[in-house]
């Protein structure tokens, strides 16, 4: 799957995009110059089972690795995977 990114401003998306539809996509807002807020993750039914929102989160974790930022989770299913994936925890939020 091929995940995009986009930012403008101080909000932006990962996303996945079939043909001219978005079917995941993983909403943040930045705080600051160090922080960006995962506020939202929606997966299409199609895409259901296949780990999409996983890595999603994962692309907003290399993201973060690379920019130097942290990330505080407040979308419930963002949330669930840091709990449950203690490698990203050098880029949560404290």
């Amino acid at each position: 799957m091929d995940i995009q990114f986009e930012q403008s401003d101080s909000k932006g998306a990962f996303f996945i995009q079939d043909s001219d539809k978005r079917v995941a996509e993983m909403t943040f807002s930045k705080a600051g110059d160090s922080l960006l807020i995962i506020d939202h993750t929606e997966v299409s039914d199609i895409l259901r089972g296949t780990g999409a929102g996983k890595q999603l989160v994962a692309a907003s974790v290399a993201y973060a690795r690379i920019n130097h930022l942290k990330i505080l989770p407040l979308c419930p299913f963002a949330k669930s995977v840091f709990d449950k994936t203690p490698d990203y925890h050098d880029v949560l939020s404290a």
